[in-house]
């Protein structure tokens, strides 16, 4: 992992990142903390050109995205124009679906709806479709939790995944273990931290909660992880503040 390699998921900024002007902005500061990449997902309805032109004002590439279901159901052709004119090559789908989470059936037919767009979106687009997960996904039906379900029943070399590292931890799982288990088939990771306050478990800066986030990087430079992707879905102070504080801590891994 390089400096280059870090990115800032602009889920994080959503409340600022409403207007093309917010957006601007938020871009200006990131470059100012240092990031050099973002993911693009909770921003305003802002035309692509400009979210386009913005980004490279800033000297910022555009990693990956999270895109509603329903666009990638419906609206596949426009997608795939959109991440080629940001040179995006990972498109990634931010949760299940709330009708997919249910079943091991439920899941098998996510899979193989996913993995027919998937082959669609590499074989003629030259895009790579992404699975991000939360906790939910870890629960199991019959023994086998959902996520090993899209696991062993997605076509492997179609879909792949973006581990967010916080939730595999919140579901009882081992994150180093669960980045090892996708190995092959995840180049974009989602990083944040998970500390204790009044008892409970909270989201929080990289280096400020309890994960093992040494271990954790050492994975994932082992299994070929192409980008780190910060997000912090709630932050206790402001989220510039909280990305930079994340950002300086990647830096001593380096």
């Amino acid at each position: 992992m390089n400096l280059s390699a870090i990115a800032a998921q602009m889920y994080t900024l959503r409340e600022f990142t409403k207007t093309p002007e917010g957006l601007r902005e938020s871009f200006q500061k990131l470059k100012e903390i240092g990031y050099k990449a973002v993911q693009i997902s909770g921003i305003g309805p802002i035309d692509p050109q400009l979210v386009k032109e913005y980004a490279d004002e800033s000297g910022l590439a555009i990693c990956a995205t999270h895109v509603p279901w329903n666009r990638l159901v419906n609206d596949l052709e426009a997608l795939a124009a959109e991440h080629k004119l940001w040179n995006c090559k990972y498109i990634g789908l931010g949760s299940l679906p709330a009708e997919y989470q249910t079943s091991q059936e439920s899941y098998r037919s996510f899979a193989g709806q996913a993995s027919e767009i998937a082959r669609i979106l590499k074989q003629e687009h030259g895009l790579q479709f992404i699975y991000h997960n939360h906790d939910f996904e870890f629960e199991r039906f019959d023994g086998v939790t959902g996520m090993d379900v899209l696991i062993n029943e997605s076509d492997a070399a179609a879909v792949g995944f973006e581990l967010d590292l916080y939730w595999v931890q919140a579901g009882g799982g081992s994150p180093v273990n669960w980045v090892r288990k996708v190995e092959g088939r995840m180049q974009v990771v989602h990083l944040k931290d998970m500390a204790i306050v009044e008892r409970k478990p909270v989201f929080a800066e990289i280096g400020e909660g309890n994960m093992n986030y040494p271990d954790i990087i050492e994975a994932c430079r082992e299994t070929g992880v192409e980008w780190y992707v910060v997000e912090q879905d709630v932050c206790r102070r402001d989220p510039f503040e909280s990305l930079a504080i994340s950002f300086n801590y990647l830096k001593k891994l380096l």
